[in-house]
C-alpha cells in the first residue's frame, strides 16, 4: 500500500513541476504553448475565411470549450488523472507479475528508423482511436459520456476541446496494452500529438477545406460537421463518419457517410435533449443517466430523405 501512495505524491508533485516547466520555460516541446497556437491560429482563419458566414466570430459557448481546453489537456490531469493513470498501470504490472510476466513487449520496432515508428505509431493508434470512437455510439453508457462532445450546436475549432473527463480514461486504457505490446524506442511522439491535436481542430474549423481526393485519406470539416449532424439518416442510425485524423477507416468499413456539403446543417443532440448548458452540469449528467436518475434519449433516426441532399 506504501508503494501506490509513494506513487501518487509522486504523481502529483511530478505533474505540477511539468506543468510549471511548461508554462514558464517554454521550448519547442511545450505542448501547452503548441495548443494555445494553434487554438490562436486556427479561430484567426475561421475569422478571415468562415465557411458558415452567418456563424458569430465568437460563436455559442466559445469560452465554456476554452475552458474545457485547459480541463481536459492540463487541469484533470493535475487534480486526478495523472495519478488514476500510474496506479494503473503499476496495478496492471503486478497482477502480471503473479503470473511471472515482466515484459509485454510483442513485437519489437525500436531499431527502426525514427520517421518509420511515427509513421507506424500515428496510424495504428488513429486505427484504435477510430475504434474506440466507434464504441463511444454504440455501447450505451459510453454514448452518455460522448453526448458532451455531441452537444456543440454551432462547430468551430474548440468543439474538438468539449468531452467528458471519462473519454480520456476510456480512450487511454482501451489503448494501453496493444500500444504496450509495441517496443517503441522513440523520444518524438509529440510529433504525432501535435499533428492529430492540428487535424482534429481543423476537422471541427468553421472553414471550407478542399482536400479533393485526400478526403478518402484526411478526415476534414466537411466531413466531420455530418458526425455531428442533430439528425441521423435511417442507414446510419447510431452514427458514422468516426475517422478522428484519417477517413480511410470510415471508407474501407463502410461506416462514411457524406450526402453533401452542407453549411447549414444542424448539429448537436436530437430534438428535445435536455442538455446542460454549463461545464459543472455537463460533467454531472453522464452520470445522473447512468444511475437511473434521468432517462437516457435515445438518438433518431428520421428517413434519409429529411435531409439535405444538394450537390
Amino acid at each position: 500500500m506504501s508503494k501506490y501512495i509513494g506513487i501518487i505524491g509522486g504523481a502529483y508533485s511530478g505533474y505540477w513541476d511539468y506543468l510549471k516547466n511548461e508554462i514558464l520555460h517554454p521550448s519547442w516541446h511545450s505542448y501547452f504553448y503548441w495548443l494555445l497556437g494553434a487554438s490562436v491560429a486556427i479561430w484567426l482563419l475561421e475569422v478571415l475565411f468562415p465557411w458558415r458566414k452567418n456563424q458569430p466570430l465568437v460563436r455559442q459557448d466559445f469560452w465554456v470549450d476554452a475552458f474545457y481546453m485547459l480541463w481536459n489537456y492540463f487541469l484533470f490531469s493535475l487534480i486526478a488523472y495523472n495519478a488514476l493513470s500510474m496506479v494503473g498501470v503499476e496495478l496492471f504490472n503486478d497482477f502480471l507479475g503473479l503470473f511471472g510476466v515482466t515484459n509485454i513487449v510483442a513485437i519489437e520496432v525500436a531499431s527502426l528508423p525514427t520517421w518509420l515508428q511515427l509513421v507506424f505509431i500515428f496510424i495504428l493508434r488513429d486505427f484504435m482511436q477510430w475504434n474506440i470512437h466507434r464504441l463511444l455510439h454504440h455501447v450505451p453508457w459510453m454514448w452518455e459520456f460522448h453526448k458532451v462532445h455531441h452537444s456543440v450546436e454551432e462547430m468551430g475549432f474548440a468543439a474538438l476541446l468539449r468531452y467528458h473527463f471519462m473519454e480520456n480514461i476510456i480512450y487511454r486504457t482501451l489503448e494501453y496494452l496493444p500500444l504496450a505490446m509495441i517496443g517503441f524506442g522513440i523520444k518524438d511522439f509529440f510529433i504525432v500529438h501535435i499533428f492529430t491535436l492540428v487535424t482534429g481542430q481543423l476537422g471541427h474549423a468553421n472553414l471550407f477545406i478542399h482536400l479533393g481526393k485526400m478526403k478518402y485519406l484526411i478526415n476534414g470539416p466537411q466531413m466531420h460537421l455530418w458526425h455531428h449532424a442533430k439528425e441521423m439518416p435511417a442507414s446510419h442510425p447510431t452514427g458514422f463518419n468516426y475517422g478522428i485524423t484519417l477517413s480511410v477507416w470510415d471508407y474501407l468499413f463502410r461506416t462514411d457517410y457524406w450526402p453533401s456539403n452542407d453549411e447549414h446543417l444542424p448539429v448537436g443532440l436530437p430534438e428535445g435533449e435536455d442538455f446542460p448548458k454549463d461545464f459543472v452540469g455537463q460533467m454531472i449528467r453522464p452520470f445522473q443517466n447512468l444511475n437511473g436518475r434521468r432517462p437516457a434519449k435515445v438518438r433518431q433516426s428520421p428517413p434519409t430523405s429529411s435531409l439535405p441532399l444538394k450537390l
